[in-house]
């Protein structure tokens, strides 16, 4: 019998590797670049971190265990990450991606990716028909983010999966906004997941990080000679603080959730609000597909305001709610996405995918809620 995820989030659900014999609760970090051997030709197991380390194998075994994943890799950034995984495929290769990404990963794809021979189409990947028109011959893989950055729109994983492998593709899903705790995809068919782990997985905005699972022995492999021959390993330290923030994972995206649906209740209801876009709202056009294949909500909501009077008004006053542009962390974020997360997209880009002068993005954080409401309402009123 397996254990429930909030045991997992605390002490993993396959065996930890004991690699020290003092009977340390908190796993060692393990800060050494290299190891010494018994003799010759007999090794530890451990050689050289950038290939392998203790305590990056630790914080990897529990991100595997919960995404149900037979290996994830730990990653100095999201970013990092993603350009790893790019290496899978090769030049004329064709990838269908969501429309609605992380800018940051559009950069990657648009200014790296494609110059190196790889090709995007992006569409509203929530809407089957066009991802199944977007695929051809080349077409390799088809990547979601679901929810999205920032207007989370969600994909159907299930649909998009039996598109794939009516194609002979592969689905990378970016499960970064819901976090293993409250979504699967791995579950649902993926082939691939990511993390920024530097959100809900870190949790504290205190360093950086990124994952990539796999349930698939051939991608593992070859991701594992990746991530030896680039060297884009987690350090032993940032590997520590993400075991650490993963042990309140499930405490916090209860927390995250229960206060993100009542500002996404209360934005509804201000005059100066135009548009809530928030996951957990029965209006949200996808609400059914993820009671489908969600077992929550999250923490992030965006929402459109009235003008870009009142945008900027709302940054300038916020004092508890911070104006910067990472998110998952304990503390409430809010970011201007045309100007931060997706400033490098031209911007007709931008317009065409309705991040303009008032539209704004908040990660709501675990802080009590009526101080959040009061907050927010003497910044917008």
């Amino acid at each position: 019998m397996g254990y429930k995820i909030q045991t997992i989030c605390v002490q993993g659900e396959n065996a930890r590797k004991e690699v020290d014999n003092t009977g340390s609760i908190s796993f060692p970090i393990y800060q050494t670049a290299a190891y010494a051997h018994p003799a010759v030709g007999q090794s530890t197991g451990y050689d050289y971190s950038r290939l392998q380390n203790p305590t990056r194998e630790e914080v990897e075994r529990i991100v595997a265990d919960l995404e149900k994943g037979i290996d994830a890799l730990a990653f100095t950034s999201g970013m990092a990450a993603i350009a790893a995984l790019m290496e899978l495929f090769r030049p004329g290769d064709h990838i269908v991606a969501t429309d609605d990404l992380y800018g940051g990963t559009i950069r990657v794809f648009d200014n790296i990716s494609h110059k190196n021979g790889l090709h995007f189409t992006y569409v509203d990947s929530s809407n089957e028909e066009l991802v199944e028109q977007a695929i051809n011959s080349n077409t390799k893989a088809i990547y979601i983010e679901t929810p999205t950055n920032p207007n989370m729109k969600v994909t159907d994983i299930t649909k998009i999966v039996e598109i794939a492998k009516k194609h002979a593709c592969i689905v990378i899903v970016d499960n970064t906004f819901l976090s293993p705790y409250f979504q699967n995809p791995l579950v649902l068919g993926a082939d691939i997941v990511i993390h920024s782990g530097t959100k809900y997985l870190g949790g504290h905005n205190d360093t950086l990080a990124g994952f990539l699972v796999t349930n698939r022995y051939g991608i593992s492999e070859q991701l594992r000679y990746i991530i030896k021959s680039t060297g884009a390993g987690l350090s032993p330290f940032d590997s520590w603080l993400i075991l650490r923030g993963i042990k309140t994972l499930a405490l916090r995206m209860e927390m995250h959730q229960k206060n993100a649906l009542t500002v996404a209740k209360w934005l509804s209801k201000e005059s100066k609000v135009v548009e809530v876009f928030y996951i957990g709202l029965p209006t949200h056009p996808s609400f059914e597909t993820t009671l489908k294949q969600s077992k929550g909500y999250g923490g992030m909501i965006s929402f459109r305001v009235d003008s870009e009077v009142t945008a900027i008004r709302i940054l300038e006053k916020v004092k508890l709610i911070r104006f910067a542009e990472s998110l998952g962390g304990v503390e409430s974020l809010i970011t201007y996405p045309m100007y931060q997360t997706h400033a490098d997209l031209p911007i007709e880009t931008r317009k065409a995918q309705g991040i303009d002068e008032t539209l704004l993005r908040m990660s709501v954080g675990i802080e009590d809620i009526d101080d959040l409401i009061s907050d927010l309402n003497q910044a917008i009123n």
